[in-house]
């Protein structure tokens, strides 16, 4: 999920487009695979993200390296529309154009993005359970769990979606233990 507000705002625009585009041409779920697909190749490889979100180098080299990384990979359209990002100085914005599309066909199918920071990983029980649970609290036909270990929580776990934020964590539970006693002990 993009973290960037005004990358976000900007991206929003051609993210539209293409899933208009999707639509129309009845592409959607060949583009929609590219885009998952894409979104977990750029995070395992930091390196092309950086290249290509460098205003130093030309369009025609980042053109060639998405040629010879990408264009056997995925949709002739979809490489299309990342050649049009280049052209158009807009590559580095990639990221949050993947999020901002994958929102818009995870809205319309009634899929929720669901993020769980958790302080240990899940077993496979456990996030079906969860993912069950939310389902019913959301009235979703799909959810899609984006999970991330961070072990400063102690225990427990932490779930966003939207602008709603539910706090399951120790860490948490200590901190509002610790403003209690601070209270109480002020007497």
């Amino acid at each position: 999920m993009s973290k960037n507000p005004l990358a976000a705002k900007v991206a929003s625009p051609y993210a539209r487009a293409l899933y208009d585009f999707s639509v129309d041409q009845n592409l959607m779920h060949q583009i929609t695979a590219d885009f998952q697909n894409l979104e977990v190749f750029l995070n395992k490889t930091p390196d092309l993200t950086q290249y290509l979100n460098n205003p130093l180098i030309n369009p025609e080299q980042k053109r060639e390296v998405l040629d010879k990384t990408l264009k056997s990979q995925i949709n002739k359209e979809t490489f299309k529309f990342l050649i049009v990002l280049v052209d158009r100085s807009r590559i580095n914005l990639l990221e949050a154009i993947i999020t901002s599309y994958l929102q818009l066909v995870y809205s319309a199918a009634s899929i929720k993005m669901i993020e769980v920071t958790t302080a240990y990983a899940f077993t496979n029980l456990q996030k079906n359970t969860l993912i069950k649970k939310l389902k019913e609290l959301t009235n979703a036909r799909e959810i899609r769990l984006v999970i991330t270990v961070d072990s400063s929580l102690i225990g427990g776990f932490l779930i966003t979606t939207n602008s709603k934020v539910l706090d399951f964590t120790i860490k948490n539970q200590l901190q509002k233990l610790a403003k209690h006693l601070d209270t109480v002990l002020e007497i």
